[in-house]
């Protein structure tokens, strides 16, 4: 049955598995497991909810034209999640009203969570009201301010009941530089079992799926940047995938045990040179990477069925020195809610 999980899966690791986010059931499989893109959504047709889901380290800046070009003209969601790490200082609520203006009032805002520059909206259709049994939001630092104010590190988080499928989001921003691998982890796990901790009750019933999105910040390991321009420059990204801290990582069964991942058919999101789509030209020339991410986990495939239908980064986003990534999820409930 654990295969079936996540369709069109398949696994990365074989280990005994370890608990990750707590009051969770243990997970099917050891580290994160990579998911086929379906077909396009038929919104509102095979799935209970369609959800829209977008991650952006903004390097301090917004302009409503990013934003536009972000959320695009496609309104087949029924719930939009927007994960922003390094958000700007902004008078109150501007980057929520830009979001609204953006979405042209086909969605209302029914969830936030702000600490600092690391920020998490929850949109939803404009009779979304009616459908919320449930929703708390936590955040959970790290690392202290995360050396610059504008670079809080931590998470952010909302748990909504909505049209009785139980859902966590996850918006996180952990420490940056190749070297840091372990205290990457040690966040993960850290934040996992904190966030919702001061709700706890035994006799709650769990999430029926997890959102984790955010500048994850692991990089690629063992090989120079000259190198791995080069396969990025002949679409020959696939064989950096070995390269990746975050899915060597979770091989190991160090971090997300359980969780899913669409495949990085996408180039590497960090380093750009703000402006361009042109990978970073300072002094330091970094190695490009994949720190921006969107994984999920069910927490009972007999129970729900997720079908990703899209994963992609969007580089025609030239506000940061990274870029967005999106990904279109739809779900079904294989029994009806009680509540």
């Amino acid at each position: 049955m654990g295969n079936q999980l996540c369709k069109g899966s398949k696994t990365r690791s074989k280990r005994r598995p370890m608990g990750f986010i707590h009051n969770q059931a243990s997970p099917s499989h050891i580290g994160i497991r990579t998911v086929g893109v379906e077909k396009a959504c038929s919104f509102s047709i095979d799935s209970d909810l369609c959800i829209s889901i977008v991650t952006w380290n903004m390097n301090g800046q917004v302009t409503f034209e990013d934003f536009a070009e972000m959320v695009g003209s496609n309104r087949e969601f029924d719930l939009l999640a927007v994960g922003l790490q390094e958000a700007p200082p902004c008078p109150r609520n501007k980057v929520a009203t830009l979001l609204s203006a953006a979405l042209d009032e086909s969605h209302t805002l029914i969830g936030k969570v702000i600490m600092q520059s690391l920020q998490l909206y929850l949109f939803g259709l404009k009779d979304a009201g009616s459908f919320i049994n449930e929703l708390k939001v936590d955040k959970q630092s790290v690392g202290g301010c995360g050396g610059i104010i504008g670079r809080k590190k931590g998470a952010v988080a909302i748990r909504i009941n909505y049209k009785g499928i139980r859902m966590v989001f996850i918006s996180c921003h952990l420490s940056a530089h190749a070297r840091n691998v372990e205290e990457r982890n040690s966040q993960c796990r850290h934040i996992s079992h904190s966030l919702f901790s001061k709700f706890w009750n035994p006799y709650s019933r769990p999430s029926h799926i997890t959102i984790w999105l955010g500048d994850l910040n692991y990089r690629l390991q063992g090989i120079d940047t000259y190198p791995a321009r080069s396969l990025i420059k002949q679409n020959l990204h696939r064989r950096l995938h070995g390269k990746d801290q975050l899915l060597q990582e979770a091989g190991r069964g160090q971090i997300f045990n359980g969780f899913c991942e669409g495949t990085l058919n996408f180039k590497p999101t960090y380093k750009y040179n703000k402006g361009s789509s042109n990978y970073d030209t300072s002094h330091k020339i970094r190695v490009p990477a994949w720190t921006d991410r969107i994984l999920f986990r069910i927490e009972d495939e007999n129970k729900m069925e997720a079908t990703l239908h899209s994963y992609e980064s969007m580089d025609e986003i030239y506000g940061s020195d990274h870029k967005p990534v999106k990904a279109h999820l739809c779900l079904r409930l294989r029994q009806i809610p009680t509540n």
